[in-house]
């Protein structure tokens, strides 16, 4: 990635040079300048916590359903549990 950011070659070039596509290099570029902070986007943590984020949402919104189900259970029943 340095080489093609020196810009003395052409992105193309460098890939083929390198054995690999011209979209993959571009890709591993962009992915590095917003790790970097250099241009907007998520970084790898930001885009981990996003999905640990909305994995523990999902349980959360799982709990509270089943508890709202158990107090109208025992709401109805007039059964406290012990």
């Amino acid at each position: 990635m340095a080489l093609a950011r020196q810009g003395e070659k052409p992105v193309r070039e460098i890939a083929k040079d390198l054995g690999i596509s011209e979209s993959g290099l571009r890709r591993w570029m962009s992915e590095a300048d917003i790790e970097e902070g250099r241009a907007e986007g998520m970084t790898r943590d930001e885009r981990a916590e996003l999905v640990r984020l909305r994995r523990e949402n999902r349980v959360q919104a799982m709990e509270i359903e089943i508890l709202k189900r158990a107090s109208a259970y025992f709401a109805r029943e007039n059964v406290l549990p012990k």
